[in-house]
């Protein structure tokens, strides 16, 4: 039979008991997170301390730029105006005749109503008359007069219009007398009764007797006064007059009978309006 130790099993009583009374005591588990939070640390401290061992091979990453959006402004609709007519037009208030020059003097040949328009075509250098299309269609423009006019388009670029010159409505010529010194030649009285001056003239005197013709033509009017100083005129001014001598006869043509031809013009070298009269006359 086994012989039993009555002082091992007394400890063993008391080694239980104590356990039995104790407050039970947990052992912690392991944290996951922690572990994998130690080893990021760990693996930033070498990548940091690489990277100041290494400036020239160290690398870093830049945050994107959060792009900055630009609003456009709104255009408003342009707003319509209404253009001015290109082509410029005239109307009158009271029925207005329209001549072949700027005056009372030159021809009707139309007339703008009023409630009528017609087309600008030119103007006159003093601003006074408009040429424009006829309205009555021939000839096809005439000249109008300004005065009740209404203008409308652009008139800038309208070209000035050289009017023609003035009709010659009438002028008398007269004998006047004869005259000598060393040869003869007769003197002829010319009244301008026009609307416009003379500034250019040519004479014929024909002698059918003596079968002489002879001429000039002058852009002066010259009175030789027998043996002395000559008298000149420039021209011939409206409701004027002016004497002309004729070219010398070889003789004296006292007695004959004369006819004399004369030709006035409102421009010199025969140009401008141009009328012509014809006398006969027995010195």
């Amino acid at each position: 039979m086994a012989k039993r130790h009555p002082i091992l099993g007394s400890a063993i009583v008391l080694l239980t008991a104590s356990l039995a009374c104790s407050p039970s005591v947990s052992i912690p588990s392991a944290d996951p997170n922690a572990f994998n939070t130690s080893i990021a640390q760990t693996v930033i401290a070498r990548q940091t301390e690489a990277a100041l061992m290494n400036p020239a091979t160290a690398t870093f990453t830049s945050t994107p730029e959060t792009p900055t959006l630009t609003l456009e402004p709104t255009l408003s609709a342009t707003p319509d105006f209404t253009s001015t007519p290109t082509i410029p037009l005239i109307s009158v208030s009271v029925d207005t005749n329209c001549r072949t020059g700027p005056g009372v003097i030159f021809e009707r040949v139309g007339i703008l109503l009023v409630g009528e328009t017609a087309e600008i075509v030119g103007r006159e250098p003093k601003g006074e008359y408009w040429y424009i299309r006829n309205p009555d269609a021939d000839p096809e423009y005439c000249w109008v007069w300004g005065e009740y006019a209404t203008i409308s388009g652009n008139t800038l670029y309208l070209q000035y219009m050289s009017p023609p010159s003035p009709p010659i409505t009438s002028f008398t010529v007269s004998f006047e007398k004869l005259e000598t010194c060393v040869v003869w030649w007769v003197d002829l009285r010319i009244v301008n009764n026009s609307g416009a001056p003379f500034r250019s003239f040519s004479l014929t005197v024909s002698d059918a007797g003596a079968n002489t013709a002879l001429s000039l033509t002058e852009n002066k009017f010259t009175n030789n006064d027998g043996c002395g100083v000559s008298n000149t005129m420039d021209s011939v001014v409206v409701g004027g007059a002016a004497t002309v001598s004729s070219p010398p006869f070889g003789y004296n043509p006292s007695g004959h009978n004369l006819n004399a031809k004369i030709t006035v013009c409102t421009e010199a070298n025969q140009q401008g309006a141009c009328l012509t009269r014809e006398i006969t006359f027995t010195p």
